[in-house]
């Protein structure tokens, strides 16, 4: 069945199904392997799109930048000191002025609400780059990533150790659901998702017939035991540096390290993480940097899964 996302929104994967995500996978599989011999034509010739910048970036911003490039397109870099975002003019305002000179605007910021108060009144695609409460883009690299070291993704099982309960934990449980991958989240209790999350996880599993499971382990040691992949972030995000005494004491005994990946009890699990990270907390640096570390073929992944999004969604194909 042909899968058409021309003209839509990307602001979570709970507004995807399976097949159209897995539509994005092959897209952005595809995409990659046509940059590396240079043979790819370019598919957003003529394109104009607004990249939107609440909270700094290093590989949003680039991979949306180069993916832009390599396609035909012009990226325009607009901080949160460059336009009266959210000051001097609301959002419904400057989604509407972009909207009548961009052909997609990415947003990266705090607020979910912002985006898709901007989807709803842009006119145009409007791509979430990261809010407080998901990271679809983040996603889509992190499953291409395994599927690339596995061959599939259809009864793996991913364990995401640390605070289980941000945009990441959220992000993770959906795209495990939805594409029949066996999620387990490790944390103390307080910050394991929201029981509702976990339900919405669980029925998106269930309807979509994926073969996903989702599951809450306090114990780190057992919740990663047949692993194929352990996936960690940071312990508090941009804007919440005040907490960064409390989430170390609650988070350190949860840190990926050595003993933990032995934990699994396999030699081929691999480690994951969406990066910026900090080492010497969430993770070691022997398992940062140990040769089953995948997190530069992640980053790299970036790009190409952005880029499968902009030709879906504004693109010639």
């Amino acid at each position: 069945m042909a899968v058409n996302l021309y003209g839509r929104n990307f602001l979570t994967l709970k507004d995807f199904t399976t097949r159209e995500i897995e539509f994005l996978l092959d897209l952005s599989a595809d995409l990659k392997a046509k940059k590396r011999v240079r043979t790819y034509q370019p598919l957003l010739n003529g394109r104009n799109v607004a990249l939107i910048f609440e909270k700094s970036s290093t590989r949003t911003r680039c991979a949306f930048t180069v993916a832009a490039y390599d396609e035909g397109a012009h990226a325009e870099f607009l901080g949160k000191n460059d336009i009266h975002f959210g000051g001097k003019e609301d959002t419904k305002d400057t989604a509407r002025v972009l909207g009548r000179m961009f052909d997609g605007i990415q947003f990266r910021g705090f607020k979910h609400s912002t985006v898709e108060e901007l989807a709803a009144y842009a006119g145009v695609p409007v791509w979430n780059g990261l809010t407080d409460d998901y990271h679809p883009t983040q996603i889509l690299a992190d499953m291409l990533t395994i599927k690339e070291r596995f061959g599939n993704l259809k009864g793996r099982k991913l364990v995401y150790v640390g605070d289980a309960r941000n945009n990441m934990g959220n992000s993770l449980m959906i795209g495990c659901a939805k594409l029949g991958v066996h999620y387990v989240g490790s944390a103390p209790e307080s910050l394991l998702p929201k029981p509702e999350m976990i339900e919405l996880c669980k029925t998106i599993a269930f309807e979509s017939a994926s073969g996903g499971t989702i599951e809450m382990i306090t114990d780190k040691n057992e919740a990663v035991k047949g692993a194929d992949v352990i996936y960690t972030d940071v312990w508090y995000s941009m804007g919440e540096e005040d907490k960064a005494t409390e989430r170390k004491k609650l988070l350190s005994p949860y840190q990926v390290n050595m003993d933990l990946f032995r934990a699994t009890g396999r030699d081929d699990t691999i480690f994951m993480h969406c990066l910026p990270a900090f080492k010497g907390n969430e993770v070691t640096e022997e398992v940062f940097e140990h040769p089953r570390s995948l997190v530069f073929e992640e980053a790299e992944n970036r790009l190409h899964t952005i880029k499968a999004v902009m030709v879906a969604t504004i693109g010639d194909i």
